[in-house]
């Protein structure tokens, strides 16, 4: 049997295929949001086999082979391999109406020129002739193949930055690979880990942090490196979302009694959690950068396998805490002294797409398309049906021409199909609305909203020049 992902694959009418094939198909990519490792860009890291690159740190898989009862050991323990890719081509026949059946089988096209459907009775065949293309298709080739322009990946305020630094430096590769500042573990003050990575922070910086101003004063040099090294865009997990107001007189001594081995109270850890949101927020702005606010996320829900696992390997679930208040303040803040920088909000609760779609037109500046964005479906919802409610909330509620579309949140370096995916699907309902009478069938029009969404708005956005 062959593969169904042939040239018109998603595509419901000629205007469809005409927005894709002559508008949207060859646009260059800019990841904005990714989990890709400087370090094996650098290096150009070849993977020894199909496992490697599939499911090496993969938790939507991970999920996926969990669901259909394998061992842990098969799932990420990599001891064997194979079997662990076997175990993944047996979950995937499965997988009829998931996003995944259709990424895996067009990364075996797109990569590799497999049309044969991966299932048990293939798998073998399919792993063989992949892993003898492998050794020639290390990760700068497999980015090349891409068409990538651009990779934001997502880096802790202490990461030295070497790896961006000798990358920058390398004339021998075309594509710009900058960091994107991800600063949560200096917000968390409730961790367990907070105080470690305070210590590690002030190591890095070669400076004591013994007060709130010298955290504040670090986190500000680490964003000027951070900055130098062409990073214009932070990141922030805000898996619930709050708003408590206190000055930074109060924030300072939160801080403080818990340098000094005092459990916060919930009020305390909101308070400081507030006060350095809106410190960030303004220092990015300052900056020019973009922030993006993940909101919904209710992470590592079995504490078992988080006792067993550790952090963030798919045991996590959708939040339905109530965000529309205290998002509003916490924007409501920045932009009364005009220092709101661009904005993303991700929401995971398809629930809140509404009220996080009418929040994002209530801040705007003048001269700045789209500042606060309804950012892509992201995580669970990065399926047909949660990318198609996500494209008709902005489009309904707002100006979806203004779009700066689509990302991969991966850390797979063959994960950026999902960009064709969301192209696919985009003009799919861009034509929809033209074939229904909704919008004029204008070719320049559409052309241009299209190209847009795929490249142009996001390299605007972000001032990648």
């Amino acid at each position: 049997m062959t593969s169904f992902i042939h040239d018109d694959f998603m595509l419901q009418s000629p205007l469809a295929k005409t927005l894709y094939h002559e508008h949207a198909r060859h646009m260059p990519i800019i990841d904005f949001h990714c989990h890709l490792n400087p370090k094996d860009i650098y290096l150009n890291r070849t993977f020894a086999n199909l496992y490697e690159l599939w499911l090496e740190g993969d938790h939507y898989k991970w999920r996926l082979m969990r669901a259909k009862g394998y061992p842990e050991s098969i799932i990420s323990g990599g001891v064997d391999p194979k079997a662990g890719f076997m175990a993944w081509a047996t979950t995937v026949e499965s997988l009829i109406g998931n996003p995944l059946y259709h990424w895996t089988h067009l990364e075996l096209k797109r990569y590799f020129g497999i049309d044969t459907l991966l299932s048990p009775s293939t798998a073998k065949a399919i792993y063989d002739q992949v892993n003898a293309l492998l050794p020639s298709m290390p990760v700068r080739t497999l980015i090349d193949m891409s068409h990538v322009e651009t990779i934001c990946t997502t880096d802790d305020p202490t990461d030295s930055l070497e790896w961006h630094e000798r990358l920058q430096s390398d004339p021998t590769f075309q594509p710009r690979v900058v960091p994107a500042f991800r600063p949560d573990k200096a917000i968390n003050i409730d961790s367990p880990a907070f105080l470690a990575w305070i210590g590690k922070l002030a190591h890095v910086a070669n400076r004591p942090i013994t007060s709130l101003k010298d955290l504040k004063d670090t986190m500000i040099n680490r964003i000027d490196v951070f900055h130098d090294h062409g990073c214009r865009l932070s990141d922030h997990a805000l898996d619930e979302v709050f708003f408590q107001p206190g000055s930074d007189q109060d924030a300072a001594m939160v801080f403080l009694d818990v340098l000094n081995g005092k459990v916060p109270s919930s009020h305390d850890i909101r308070l400081f959690k507030t006060n350095m949101l809106v410190f960030l927020g303004k220092a990015y702005y300052q900056k020019g950068w973009v922030q993006q606010y993940h909101i919904g996320a209710l992470r590592n829900v079995s504490s078992r396998m988080l006792d067993l696992m550790g952090p963030d390997t798919g045991f996590d679930a959708i939040m339905d805490g109530k965000i529309a208040t205290p998002l509003a303040r916490l924007l409501d803040t920045l932009d009364e002294t005009n220092e709101c920088p661009k904005t993303i909000i991700y929401t995971l609760n398809p629930a809140d797409f509404e009220l996080a779609m009418t929040l994002t037109q209530s801040f705007p500046s003048d001269g700045v398309s789209g500042k606060i964005q309804f950012g892509a479906a992201w995580w669970f919802l990065d399926n047909i049906d949660g990318m198609t409610r996500q494209i008709k909330t902005l489009a309904n509620n707002g100006s979806l021409s203004s779009f700066v579309g689509m990302l991969t949140d991966s850390r797979s370096f063959v994960s950026y199909p999902r960009h064709e995916y969301f192209r696919r699907l985009l003009s799919n309902i861009l034509a929809d609305e033209v074939n229904k009478g909704y919008f004029p069938n204008d070719p320049a029009i559409l052309s241009k909203i299209i190209k847009d969404i795929s490249y142009h708005n996001a390299k605007s956005y972000f001032n990648f020049v």
